[in-house]
């Protein structure tokens, strides 16, 4: 058994079996990334996909993704490929492989690398090292991530990363921890760290019953708001569409999204609303 140290939950794991996120495992009686280099999406998008507003707008970014993540958020959106149990197929891509495509690419608007899609975190050797060679070619990296890292973690990638979009999935430890298997205090830690070095954006999706109150979003936008040169930060509030195991739920009133937002207005600069 060995203890694997990058996020919250520190899975102790067997020879030959993985952790909770189903793509860190032990072999040799080390902990590895099972999806290094294994790629299962690749697209080149517009920076405010990701979304990015104010990172280089009207930029594309070639955005890669592998598989497994470390919630298990009831909505996800990228099931298909957050959980490595469906007969995925996978590409694979060394990290000089992936840096070439992205300066060749750079004659089509694109900038860098996104690795998003499923959680980067878990596999951040591959981010670490590939961010590396992109910035060795003059281009830039950013992360879209749900922020569950140990500071460690964060501390060797942020000096490669340029810009981050981190999930503020919600203001309530409880529900981080029962709806979405995740940490508050965690994701709060990796944000106060990474303001320090790189860009960063905030999204909160917007789920009815479940981060929808007033006094939710007074709470989630004030902490922003505490944070250095926080009242800049920009958050994107987005709608909820039914998805994976809320596909019987109801989709969030679009005026429930604009009155949040103007909530989240009293205290940010750069509040911006989605899926409306």
């Amino acid at each position: 058994m060995a203890r694997c140290e990058v996020c919250f939950r520190h899975c102790e794991i067997a020879e030959g079996k993985t952790g909770y996120c189903g793509a860190r495992g032990l072999s040799s009686g080390k902990v590895v990334p099972l999806n290094y280099g294994k790629i299962t999406a690749l697209a080149l998008d517009p920076i405010e996909k990701k979304p990015l507003a104010r990172f280089h707008p009207g930029s594309m970014i070639l955005s890669a993704g592998s598989y497994g993540c470390n919630l298990n958020c009831p909505f996800c959106q990228n099931h298909d490929i957050s959980k490595p149990d469906k007969g995925l197929g996978v590409d694979e891509l060394t990290p000089e492989e992936l840096a070439d495509l992205a300066k060749r690419l750079s004659d089509r608007g694109n900038i860098g690398v996104a690795f998003t899609y499923n959680e980067p975190l878990i596999g951040y050797e591959f981010v670490r090292d590939t961010a590396k060679l992109v910035h060795d070619k003059g281009m830039k990296n950013v992360m879209v991530t749900n922020g569950h890292a140990n500071i460690p973690v964060a501390e060797e990638l942020l000096p490669y990363i340029d810009a981050m979009n981190i999930d503020l999935k919600c203001f309530s430890d409880k529900t981080y921890k029962k709806i979405l298997g995740g940490d508050l205090d965690q994701v709060r830690a990796f944000i106060s760290r990474a303001v320090t070095d790189c860009h960063i954006e905030l999204t909160t999706l917007v789920v009815p019953g479940m981060n929808d109150t007033e006094e939710e979003m007074r709470e989630l936008s004030s902490w922003i708001a505490s944070l250095p040169s926080g009242q800049d930060i920009p958050l994107h509030i987005s709608r909820f569409f039914p998805r994976y195991k809320m596909s019987d739920a109801k989709a969030t009133p679009v005026a429930d999204v604009y009155r949040l937002a103007k909530i989240a207005r009293d205290k940010l600069s750069f509040v911006y609303t989605g899926n409306c």
